[in-house]
Protein backbone atom coordinates (compact mmCIF):
# COMPACT_ATOMS: atom_id res chain seq x y z
CA UNK A 1 0.00 0.00 0.00
CA UNK A 2 1.44 3.35 -1.07
CA UNK A 3 0.67 6.46 0.95
CA UNK A 4 0.19 9.89 -0.60
CA UNK A 5 3.02 11.16 1.58
CA UNK A 6 2.61 14.94 1.52
CA UNK A 7 0.03 17.57 2.38
CA UNK A 8 -2.40 19.50 0.26
CA UNK A 9 -1.63 23.01 -0.98
CA UNK A 10 -4.48 25.22 0.19
CA UNK A 11 -5.10 28.67 1.61
CA UNK A 12 -8.12 30.12 3.39
CA UNK A 13 -8.97 32.05 0.21
CA UNK A 14 -8.52 29.20 -2.31
CA UNK A 15 -11.33 29.18 -4.86
CA UNK A 16 -10.20 26.52 -7.36
CA UNK A 17 -9.30 23.01 -6.24
CA UNK A 18 -7.28 20.96 -8.72
CA UNK A 19 -7.27 17.25 -7.97
CA UNK A 20 -5.07 14.63 -9.56
CA UNK A 21 -5.46 10.91 -9.04
CA UNK A 22 -2.38 9.89 -7.03
CA UNK A 23 1.21 11.19 -7.07
CA UNK A 24 3.69 9.60 -9.46
CA UNK A 25 6.77 7.81 -8.14
CA UNK A 26 8.81 10.97 -8.83
CA UNK A 27 6.28 13.20 -7.08
CA UNK A 28 6.21 10.90 -4.04
CA UNK A 29 10.01 10.99 -3.93
CA UNK A 30 10.07 14.80 -4.29
CA UNK A 31 7.09 15.19 -1.89
CA UNK A 32 5.22 17.52 -4.20
CA UNK A 33 2.68 17.53 -7.00
CA UNK A 34 3.42 17.00 -10.69
CA UNK A 35 7.18 16.73 -10.28
CA UNK A 36 7.87 14.27 -13.10
CA UNK A 37 9.86 16.33 -15.63
CA UNK A 38 7.59 15.30 -18.51
CA UNK A 39 4.35 16.28 -16.75
CA UNK A 40 3.01 19.49 -18.27
CA UNK A 41 1.08 20.79 -15.25
CA UNK A 42 3.47 23.64 -14.43
CA UNK A 43 3.97 24.43 -18.11
CA UNK A 44 0.19 24.76 -18.35
CA UNK A 45 0.08 27.02 -15.28
CA UNK A 46 2.84 29.17 -16.80
CA UNK A 47 0.87 29.46 -20.07
CA UNK A 48 -2.26 30.54 -18.21
CA UNK A 49 -0.65 32.74 -15.56
CA UNK A 50 2.15 34.41 -17.50
CA UNK A 51 3.23 36.58 -14.58
CA UNK A 52 4.28 33.61 -12.42
CA UNK A 53 7.41 31.49 -12.26
CA UNK A 54 5.72 28.10 -12.22
CA UNK A 55 8.78 26.59 -13.93
CA UNK A 56 11.03 27.31 -10.95
CA UNK A 57 12.61 24.26 -9.33
CA UNK A 58 11.83 25.86 -5.95
CA UNK A 59 8.65 24.28 -4.57
CA UNK A 60 7.97 27.27 -2.29
CA UNK A 61 7.83 29.54 -5.36
CA UNK A 62 5.29 27.18 -6.97
CA UNK A 63 3.18 27.14 -3.78
CA UNK A 64 3.15 30.91 -3.48
CA UNK A 65 2.19 31.29 -7.15
CA UNK A 66 -0.67 28.81 -6.73
CA UNK A 67 -1.90 30.63 -3.64
CA UNK A 68 -1.73 34.04 -5.33
CA UNK A 69 -4.14 32.68 -7.93
CA UNK A 70 -6.37 31.06 -5.28
CA UNK A 71 -5.55 27.54 -6.46
CA UNK A 72 -5.49 24.57 -4.10
CA UNK A 73 -3.88 21.24 -5.05
CA UNK A 74 -4.54 17.76 -3.74
CA UNK A 75 -5.30 14.26 -5.00
CA UNK A 76 -8.48 12.22 -4.97
CA UNK A 77 -6.62 9.17 -3.64
CA UNK A 78 -4.64 9.33 -0.40
CA UNK A 79 -3.48 5.70 -0.34
CA UNK A 80 -3.68 2.76 -2.73
CA UNK A 81 -2.00 -0.22 -4.27
CA UNK A 82 -0.32 1.01 -7.46
CA UNK A 83 2.34 -0.29 -9.82
CA UNK A 84 4.89 2.49 -10.28
CA UNK A 85 2.88 5.51 -11.55
CA UNK A 86 0.26 3.68 -13.61
CA UNK A 87 -3.25 5.00 -12.85
CA UNK A 88 -4.74 1.94 -14.53
CA UNK A 89 -3.13 -0.31 -11.92
CA UNK A 90 -4.69 1.50 -8.93
CA UNK A 91 -6.55 -0.82 -6.54
CA UNK A 92 -7.68 -0.82 -2.91
CA UNK A 93 -7.72 2.94 -2.66
CA UNK A 94 -8.81 5.37 0.03
CA UNK A 95 -10.22 8.72 -1.11
CA UNK A 96 -9.68 12.18 0.34
CA UNK A 97 -12.32 14.04 2.37
CA UNK A 98 -14.03 16.76 0.35
CA UNK A 99 -15.74 18.01 3.52
CA UNK A 100 -12.34 18.60 5.12
CA UNK A 101 -11.26 20.76 2.18
CA UNK A 102 -14.50 22.74 2.13
CA UNK A 103 -14.06 23.58 5.81
CA UNK A 104 -10.70 25.22 5.01
CA UNK A 105 -11.51 27.31 1.93
CA UNK A 106 -14.46 28.69 -0.08
CA UNK A 107 -13.85 26.42 -3.09
CA UNK A 108 -16.00 27.53 -6.04
CA UNK A 109 -14.99 24.89 -8.58
CA UNK A 110 -13.09 21.64 -8.72
CA UNK A 111 -10.93 20.65 -11.67
CA UNK A 112 -10.09 16.98 -12.02
CA UNK A 113 -6.77 16.48 -13.76
CA UNK A 114 -7.15 13.26 -15.74
CA UNK A 115 -9.67 10.51 -16.34
CA UNK A 116 -8.89 8.45 -13.24
CA UNK A 117 -9.25 11.45 -10.91
CA UNK A 118 -12.56 12.34 -12.58
CA UNK A 119 -13.95 8.79 -12.44
CA UNK A 120 -13.13 8.29 -8.77
CA UNK A 121 -14.30 11.76 -7.74
CA UNK A 122 -17.59 11.24 -9.57
CA UNK A 123 -18.06 7.84 -7.92
CA UNK A 124 -17.69 9.25 -4.40
CA UNK A 125 -18.81 12.87 -4.83
CA UNK A 126 -21.24 12.89 -7.74
CA UNK A 127 -23.55 15.14 -5.69
CA UNK A 128 -20.75 17.54 -4.77
CA UNK A 129 -21.99 20.93 -3.54
CA UNK A 130 -19.21 22.44 -5.68
CA UNK A 131 -19.28 22.20 -9.49
CA UNK A 132 -16.58 19.92 -10.88
CA UNK A 133 -14.99 19.65 -14.30
CA UNK A 134 -12.82 17.20 -16.19
CA UNK A 135 -9.45 18.38 -17.51
CA UNK A 136 -7.55 15.97 -19.76
CA UNK A 137 -4.43 14.79 -18.00
CA UNK A 138 -1.33 16.97 -18.04
CA UNK A 139 0.75 13.80 -18.24
CA UNK A 140 3.07 13.55 -21.24
CA UNK A 141 1.28 10.28 -22.08
CA UNK A 142 -1.73 12.37 -23.08
CA UNK A 143 -1.43 13.36 -26.74
CA UNK A 144 -3.50 16.54 -26.34
CA UNK A 145 -1.29 19.54 -27.02
CA UNK A 146 -0.37 22.10 -24.39
CA UNK A 147 -2.25 24.75 -26.39
CA UNK A 148 -5.43 22.66 -26.31
CA UNK A 149 -5.01 22.01 -22.55
CA UNK A 150 -4.60 25.76 -22.05
CA UNK A 151 -7.82 26.46 -23.97
CA UNK A 152 -9.75 23.86 -21.96
CA UNK A 153 -8.35 25.08 -18.65
CA UNK A 154 -9.11 28.73 -19.46
CA UNK A 155 -12.69 27.78 -20.41
CA UNK A 156 -13.16 26.03 -17.08
CA UNK A 157 -11.74 28.83 -14.93
CA UNK A 158 -13.81 31.44 -16.75
CA UNK A 159 -17.11 29.67 -15.95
Amino acid sequence: MEEHGFDKVIAKDSKILILGSFPSVVSRKESFYYMHPSNRFYKLMKEVYLDEDFLSKDIDIKIEALKRHHIALYDVIISCDIHLSDDQSIKNYEVFSLDEILKIAPIEKIILNGKKAYEIFKKYYKDSPVPYFYLPSTSARNIITLDKLKTIYQEIISL
